[in-house]
């Protein structure tokens, strides 16, 4: 079963706030759904390998056509190859191939992980409201005077996410991509384990309006 939940989240502007707060109506499971917000976690952690790592097989191996002696009478273990998985040089057994460690994930659970990851964390999440307009030009130390008004430590992972980084946004994307412990993020590429190991999140009026959208 699940339930109609809304979210609510204190407004600040750069200066602090403002006594206001606007909501986030999401569904959630009335049980425990930790199980699917962890299988969300490694589908993404999954989807960040390689699947590069690549090893040759005795018949991928260059050589070892030859019987390097014959079978009886040298009084050593009898051998049909140089590049057996027992010699040096040899190919390898079982080794890596090159393969995709992609996961599925149903779009309903993925829904349901970030609903239940923002539920959860929404005491540790503001809503900031035209932070982009405060930054004609890239300034970190301004920013940094806006955490401080925001009574957020800078000690503390910091994630940041706006609607997207073109040009309203990208003077506050320079100004913040240089503070440490600070990541921003996108309304379109939202990473459910960034949001579950940040301390305080900041999410723009604009990208709540798209995350609300998801739900519709």
């Amino acid at each position: 079963m699940t339930s109609t939940q809304k979210i609510e989240y204190p407004i600040y502007i750069s200066s602090g706030s403002t006594n206001r707060s606007t909501s986030l109506t999401v569904n959630i499971e009335d049980k425990n759904t930790s199980h699917i917000v962890h299988r969300t976690v490694i589908k993404q952690m999954a989807d960040k390998r390689q699947g590069t790592a690549s090893t040759k097989t005795r018949s991928e191996v260059r050589g070892g056509g030859r019987k390097p002696w014959k079978q009886k009478g040298s009084g050593r273990a009898r051998a049909g190859s140089t590049r057996s998985p027992l010699w040096r040089g040899g190919g390898v057994t079982f080794g890596p191939k090159l393969r995709s460690y992609k996961k599925k994930l149903n779009r309903k659970e993925w829904r349901l992980s970030l609903a239940t990851v923002l539920y959860h964390k929404r005491k540790n999440t503001i809503i900031a409201e035209n932070l982009s307009e405060y930054f004609q030009t890239p300034k970190t130390s301004l920013f940094i005077n806006i955490l401080g008004a925001l009574n957020i430590p800078q000690d503390q992972k910091i994630l940041l996410i706006v609607d997207n980084v073109n040009s309203h946004n990208k003077n506050l994307y320079l100004s913040a991509r240089n503070i440490f412990n600070l990541d921003i993020i996108t309304t379109s590429n939202i990473n459910i384990l960034k949001i579950l190991s940040a301390d305080s999140i900041i999410i723009s009026k604009e990208a709540l309006t798209i995350i609300q959208e998801i739900y519709k």
